[in-house]
């Protein structure tokens, strides 16, 4: 499909009013785990642009296009609205979690799996672990609170169990930029990959810098606390791919693109009929920005699209689905690997005075108190032993106790064996 071949109403059309706006949400006991996922999936998307959109504007000089970005952000943030109505009031604060983890591990995989830049592929890769490892913490929190099982949730699509550990996961700012991609040379699958990844992990950043300081417990709001440092690491891992040579216009095109593919994308792969209407009606909505885009394009900067995204054309639609043997097989190999500036390392293979440790002893001092480990560590002495959903026993033998949390693998030499890493 080219979305660049349908017609478009009039871009004023699309703004809905309040009863609109109010759409029936799934049913957290009978929805399937995926359309959970590809709400929170374009609840993402459509914060992108509307934050994307605000800078703009505000480094824009020109009244005619900081007007049509109003109007075009006035839709999102009204399709921003309507998509987050579908997640129901009784999902709880750990259930919506285990879905934003369930969509960061498998929204990873799908996306590495396909990608056809080695250096991209290898910076999902490495994330993947640690988005794996957030959702074996917060599994364990929700059933030590709540007594929910996450495979009940996760719909046995996707395991619980250690990744790289979280309390391996800090790493010093500089580790966290990479090289960024150039638009004009990388595929399109590429630039839609940064774009869509990004956007989900900045999503994740931003819901739990807000639920660290208003979960109800002390246990909660450390561990928010501390893996929502670690998704801004992600942001600026992820976001430091994008290409830093695009003009603002470019940009909006590109987004506008990506919103689009993604809506596509979701309408084809939805099992949910009455949430599949959704995604077509947005769909059809987010046709009409991506022709505004091009207009402005044209207009500001005697651009056409194709200078942006070739022939348009999208490419096979995204779908989520169980990705058990590919993380296994990213564990298995990589457990052991942390950022080196714009590359990636073995611990092993870091001097003594690396960075890395030096930001280990600042904020990993007290192992005891780290929060990630603490939770384990309180979930085995309530329990007997960790919660765990595995199809088999974990590929790293030393994360395999269910009595003890393991805090030196991915952090200390030769704390687990892997196979060789990709240098760049």
């Amino acid at each position: 499909m080219n979305p660049f071949d349908h017609r478009c109403n009039r871009l004023d059309e699309n703004l809905m009013n309040w009863s609109q706006l109010a759409v029936k949400p799934y049913d957290k006991r009978t929805v399937d785990p995926y359309t959970r996922t590809r709400v929170i999936l374009m609840n993402g998307a459509e914060f992108e642009n509307v934050w994307f959109s605000h800078q703009f504007s505000r480094h824009c000089d020109n009244g005619d296009t900081r007007r049509a970005l109003a109007l075009i952000r006035r839709e999102e943030q009204q399709q921003q609205k309507l998509i987050s109505a579908l997640k129901p009031a009784n999902e709880n604060m750990l259930e919506h979690t285990i879905g934003y983890e369930q969509l960061a591990v498998d929204l990873t995989a799908c996306l590495a799996k396909r990608e056809p830049d080695p250096y991209v592929k290898a910076a999902l890769d490495f994330a993947l672990l640690e988005d794996f490892d957030h959702l074996y913490r917060y599994a364990n929190l929700l059933d030590m609170e709540n007594g929910i099982h996450a495979e009940r949730l996760v719909g046995g699509y996707t395991e619980v169990m250690p990744g790289r550990p979280t309390i391996s996961e800090h790493r010093y700012p500089f580790d966290s930029i990479k090289k960024p991609i150039d638009s004009k040379t990388a595929k399109l699958e590429t630039a839609l990959c940064v774009g869509v990844i990004t956007a989900a992990e900045q999503q994740t950043m931003n819901f739990y810098m807000n639920l660290s300081g208003s979960y109800p417990n002390d246990h909660g709001r450390a561990l928010y606390r501390e893996i929502g440092m670690i998704e801004e690491q992600h942001v600026s891992h992820y976001g430091s791919l994008m290409d830093v040579n695009c003009t603002w216009l470019e940009v909006l095109l590109m987004h506008q693109y990506t919103e689009c593919y993604l809506y596509y994308s979701c309408m084809e792969t939805e099992t949910d009929p009455a949430i599949k209407q959704v995604w077509e009606m947005l769909f059809r909505q987010e046709l009409c920005h991506l022709a505004e885009a091009a207009k402005l394009l044209f207009k500001e900067e005697k651009k056409e699209y194709q200078q942006v995204v070739g022939e348009g054309e999208f490419p096979p639609p995204l779908r989520l689905e169980s990705n058990i043997d590919y993380v296994r097989s990213v564990l298995s190999g990589t457990v052991q690997t942390t950022a080196s500036r714009e590359s990636y390392a073995q611990v092993s293979a870091l001097e003594p005075d690396a960075d890395f440790f030096r930001y280990q002893g600042i904020v990993n001092k007290e192992t005891a108190s780290v929060p990630s480990h603490h939770v384990i560590d309180e979930h085995i002495h309530r329990l007997g032993e960790d919660y765990r959903f595995e199809t088999a026993p974990n590929p790293i033998e030393e994360l395999r106790s269910r009595v003890t949390d393991n805090v030196d693998v991915g952090r200390k030499a030769n704390a687990a064996q892997t196979a060789a890493i990709p240098s760049f």
